[in-house]
């Protein structure tokens, strides 16, 4: 019993102290895991995985990747410094490079890592959208590292872990198929209650905060709608059921991003962004 309190005693205070303010929502987030201990780590990921791909140099394409997110970064500095963030990003050292691989993907890494594959640009520029949409990909991506959806994602990790070993405590006395019942229901319970709903949360905060970035960069917001609406037509509407995904469905992106664009742009207009 005195084990039992002493673990769940300690297990709350983690909870109190592990929290970290998110400088766009306001919100407290759940955050074990420093930009010290977080960010060399993933620098170090990056630089291997650079080493073990075919990074794209001297292209028009790589040109846009890097020029995209500097533009982004630059739109996201001018966001913090005047709304009381100033050094925020003091500790990012952002890098965007173009690889080439057939992947319909991107993906940013703590610290303002960001990769591209090229086979997402055909799909990011299509329909005439050029830079704003290789725009709305780069300002979701940076949003991710922005927003330390990677911490927070080791977090709760962490936390699942705690409960399952709190669980586990707690049927020590009971019989080995009982301990086994409660293992699997709670892998399940978690992960679909919990760990993939925490992941969706991410996806939309990163795409509304992304569309405020492109903004304020002075990239057109609607554009972001129509590049998931050439993801539909891409993928040819085939993708799990949204409550077993890791990402919203592509038609809940489109609806939260064209009832978001309008908000973005007015943000926008506070930095003197008028015309997209």
């Amino acid at each position: 019993m005195k084990l039992k309190k002493t673990f769940i005693g300690l297990s709350v205070l983690l909870l109190i102290v592990a929290c970290k303010t998110n400088p766009f929502t306001g919100e407290k987030n759940l955050n074990f895991v420093s930009n010290d201990q977080l960010f060399p780590a993933s620098f170090a990921q990056y630089d291997q995985f650079l080493k073990e791909n075919d990074v794209v140099r001297g292209t028009a394409d790589a040109a846009m990747v890097k020029r995209t997110g500097d533009k982004i970064v630059t739109a996201a500095e001018r966001y913090l410094n005047a709304n009381g963030y100033q050094g925020f990003l003091n500790d990012f050292k952002w890098e965007f490079n173009l690889v080439d691989d057939e992947a319909v993907n991107a993906f940013a890494m703590p610290g303002g890592k960001v990769v591209f594959f090229t086979g997402i640009m055909p799909i990011a520029k299509g329909g005439g959208a050029g830079e704003d949409g290789v725009a709305v990909v780069m300002a979701h991506e940076v949003a991710h590292a922005l927003a330390d959806h990677g911490a927070q994602r080791i977090s709760a990790a962490q936390l699942q872990q705690l409960g399952g070993v709190a669980g586990s405590i707690a049927l020590s006395g009971k019989s080995e198929q009982t301990q086994q019942i409660f293992a699997q229901a709670y892998g399940l319970g978690t992960t679909v209650g919990v760990m993939l709903p925490f992941s969706r949360s991410h996806e939309s905060e990163a795409d509304r905060i992304g569309l405020t970035l492109m903004a304020i960069a002075g990239y057109d917001p609607d554009e972001a709608a129509d590049l998931w609406r050439r993801m539909r037509d891409e993928s040819g509407g085939q993708a799990p059921p949204e409550f077993l995904s890791t990402h919203p469905s592509t038609q809940t992106r489109i609806n939260n991003l064209e009832k978001w664009a309008p908000q973005a742009k007015a943000e926008a207009k506070k930095y003197g962004v008028t015309s997209f």
